[in-house]
């Protein structure tokens, strides 16, 4: 398999940043971390190994990249104002920089999918609902969608925008963006097991949510033993794959 590794300046961060790209051609995918994850976690977890069918026959191509958990939702830093900033300016830092080298890299043209577990999940539900016109396709495994599951009552102006049951509750239902949501594919998937609990929760209250304003996502509920770790995550996405391609 054809890979590449990258280490660029980030200007939203004022630091390197780490990714690696996996594939020559197709369909873009990033790849976004789970908690306090770094751009290799994907791969050492077995999580390439689905796609490589896929990315081997120039349907897709992955880059994974670093998360700023440690400095965000993650952090001991009494400074939450600081730290939601912080996230956000990760966020442009994906949208800003790493979306066109992703588009520069790819060259087909082509929108880009998003996917992630557990808080990688969170992450990429996030850039999905946030950039519609950007990534029309959205994989999500086992996260939680409320930023109170992460932070508890805390909210500030980019706490809320990096909440998408908060956002996407107040989403007025003439906006441009659900014409974009209705042409997209976007699939959320929970476990019921163990260490699942809270992200079931979420899940639920984001599905009901969904519903109600019209937004088309397949949310699918798996079994009672299916557990929040990487096992299972790799087993939905040899399935979730066959349906989105």
């Amino acid at each position: 398999m054809y890979t590449q590794y990258y280490k660029v300046w980030s200007s939203c961060l004022q630091r390197d940043m780490e990714f690696k790209v996996y594939g020559h051609a197709g369909k873009p995918c990033l790849v976004l971390p789970s908690q306090n994850g770094k751009y290799f976690d994907y791969e050492n977890f077995g999580m390439i190994e689905p796609y490589v069918s896929r990315i081997e026959a120039g349907q897709l191509q992955l880059f994974s990249i670093d998360s700023l958990d440690g400095e965000t939702w993650d952090s001991s830093d009494w400074n939450m104002g600081h730290r939601m900033y912080m996230h956000e300016q990760w966020m442009h830092y994906i949208m800003d920089e790493v979306y066109p080298m992703m588009m520069d890299i790819n060259g087909s043209g082509m929108k880009a999918m998003v996917t992630g577990c557990s808080m990688g999940a969170f992450h990429a539900a996030n850039v999905y609902f946030r950039r519609p016109d950007l990534f029309d396709y959205l994989l999500a495994q086992s996260g939680v969608y409320d930023t109170r599951y992460l932070i508890g009552d805390y909210m500030d102006a980019n706490t809320y925008n990096n909440s998408p049951y908060d956002y996407l509750k107040n989403l007025p239902s003439d906006h441009y963006y659900m014409d974009l949501y209705r042409q997209n594919k976007a699939i959320i998937v929970v476990g019921q097991g163990q260490w699942d609990e809270e992200c079931l929760a979420s899940t639920r209250s984001l599905d009901a949510l969904l519903s109600d304003k019209g937004i088309p996502v397949w949310v699918d509920y798996w079994g009672y033993d299916v557990y929040h770790d990487w096992p299972w995550w790799k087993e939905e996405l040899y399935y979730f794959l066959d349906q989105l391609f």
